[in-house]
């Protein structure tokens, strides 16, 4: 049985400023984290390593929980 959810820090860089499409492999996923506030740090910390570069951008994904029996 699985309870409670993962965080994931998910992005890369976008081939344009809409943020639609990333640039082949850039891609990056960072975790799984148990916390929110451990995926918040996480994306503090690559958002901060980027921050030169306008078309890149992460995001905190919440993975659903489950219960399997």
């Amino acid at each position: 049985m699985t309870k409670g959810s993962n965080f994931w820090v998910i992005g890369g860089e976008f081939g344009s400023m809409n943020f639609h499409k990333l640039v082949e492999g850039s891609a990056q996923v960072r975790g799984p984290f148990k916390t929110r506030k451990e995926a918040e740090d996480c994306w503090r910390e690559v958002s901060e390593e980027h921050r030169h570069k306008a078309g890149v951008r992460f995001s905190i994904v919440e993975e659903p929980s489950r219960v399997s029996a």
